[in-house]
């Protein structure tokens, strides 16, 4: 694999990224994105705790890959889809199966940062609502994108080891 391209959500209040030319991590994730920070507070996906309680931050990025992206725009009939209108940090090409990657799994670039794979990004009307503004497509896209993207989203990941990341560099993936 390698990084085709990379984006930050830095502007508050926005869900999408905006492309950048290196991505410096810490161990809070991707410094100035939203999604940064050593802990978060519990939402929608942690049912098993009360909302709003401190949890280590295990969404601090997201990642999608090309072939995916390709997958979910023929699905939709559109000619294409860009990573940053799903509001995703790393875009990976030579990915084909990325959402399949297990938990526990690490990303290793050649820079030498590691990210663990935390799971699936499961898609949401969200991320379908920011693609319909951006293609200025019917509102049932939102809905339809969701269906669409189902195993095909990509991944959030938090990072093990900081470093900065460029475009071009080599990713290895290591099973757990």
């Amino acid at each position: 694999m390698e990084v085709e391209a990379l984006g930050i959500a830095d502007v508050p209040g926005d869900f999408v990224t905006r492309p950048i030319e290196l991505a410096m991590l810490s161990f809070a994730g991707l410094e100035g994105d939203r999604h940064a920070g050593l802990t978060a507070r519990a939402g929608v996906r942690q049912k098993h705790l009360p909302r709003g309680t401190e949890l280590r931050n295990a969404r601090q990025l997201s990642l999608v890959s090309v072939e995916e992206l390709a997958q979910i725009a023929a699905a939709l009939r559109l000619p294409a889809i860009d990573f940053t209108w799903l509001g995703a940090n790393l875009l990976l090409r030579g990915a084909a199966g990325l959402t399949t990657c297990a938990p526990g799994g690490r990303l290793v670039f050649s820079s030498g940062a590691v990210l663990v794979i935390d799971g699936e990004n499961e898609p949401c009307r969200k991320a379908g609502g920011a693609l319909t503004r951006a293609v200025q497509g019917e509102p049932a896209l939102a809905s339809r994108f969701v269906k669409a993207a189902h195993r095909l989203r990509g991944l959030v990941a938090w990072v093990e080891r900081p470093g900065t990341i460029r475009r071009g560099d080599r990713v290895t993936l290591v099973s757990r």
